[in-house]
């Protein structure tokens, strides 16, 4: 298998290890933006070791288009602090299951705004990526929550983030992209948290470092895996984190999806493929995960 498609499954299994850490930290009294303020700033720490030898580090805080940044840093934390609600919130598949619905709104936006030709294909993969989310979600026998709503927001932000990213085009360099949004989410998350802050406890300040080494790993990762492997081959690993929210929701939360759900998260991951591999030429940059739309240009 190729190290490129290799580093991609290790990354998303990094980000899937990250989001469980703040799900276990969302058991504790601790603040969601708390939560997300330590693990922010303790992802800085590995993701900017993807600094390439040619980027300063003053290059992070001097963008060449910086309102452009500016609304790529406010799509990503937002994305990053909805995310992290719904990660506490619901169980991690139907979380999951709710920010892969990124991809719809990719599509709507790029129409929309880009002006791009979406065809009949991917428009099928997305609305049966949409049937899989009912399946698992199910509205009107369970309870729609403040998680459910988060989760979509994050993968609205998502679908925003993407659209920025193709106007900022090649003009910005990866460690201002990555590095901008991560500072920015320890700055809005620091503020926020301050009316509620909680000293996290002996016991939290292992996961909240596991949680941010994870995120940040997953950060060089799907970096580097970018570097050296066509985007549409890579994308397809971000549906392993289906897998992934399966195994440690049960492991660790008790969360045991029904057959049901199981179905409608097999539906959500071959749809998804469907759409990486379907449609018009105009469409196809959403195959990149959300995260990392999150994450880099």
């Amino acid at each position: 298998m190729h190290t490129g498609i290799l580093l991609a499954f290790l990354a998303y299994l990094a980000y899937s290890c990250s989001d469980a850490a703040a799900k276990a930290l969302g058991s504790s009294s601790m603040p969601v933006f708390e939560i997300g303020f330590f693990i922010s700033l303790f992802a800085l720490l590995p993701a900017l070791l993807s600094k390439r030898p040619e980027d300063t580090w003053r290059s992070i805080v001097r963008p060449k288009r910086p309102w452009l940044v500016l609304a790529r840093m406010a799509t990503g934390t937002i994305g990053g602090m909805t995310a992290t609600y719904a990660f506490v919130s619901l169980p991690l598949a139907e979380a999951y299951a709710l920010i892969f619905l990124l991809p719809v709104f990719v599509a709507v936006l790029s129409a929309v705004f880009l002006k791009e030709v979406v065809g009949l294909g991917r428009w099928a993969s997305l609305l049966g990526g949409l049937a899989g989310v009912i399946l698992v979600v199910r509205p009107g026998f369970n309870a729609l929550t403040l998680g459910h709503l988060a989760a979509l927001i994050c993968a609205f932000v998502g679908a925003l983030t993407v659209i920025i990213l193709r106007t900022l085009g090649p003009t910005e360099k990866r460690l201002t992209l990555v590095g901008a949004v991560l500072l920015a989410a320890v700055c809005v998350n620091g503020v926020l948290m301050i009316p509620h802050f909680v000293v996290p406890t002996v016991a939290d300040m292992p996961i909240l470092v596991f949680g941010g080494l994870c995120a940040g790993i997953g950060h060089i990762t799907i970096v580097m895996a970018a570097r050296i492997t066509q985007a549409s081959q890579i994308a397809p690993t971000q549906y392993s984190q289906i897998v992934w929210a399966a195994v440690l929701g049960a492991l660790f939360f008790g969360e045991v999806p029904d057959p049901i759900a199981v179905a409608g998260m097999a539906l959500v991951g071959f749809c998804g493929l469907s759409t990486l591999s379907g449609g018009s030429s105009g469409a196809a940059t959403p195959a990149r995960s959300w995260r990392t739309r999150l994450l880099r240009a």
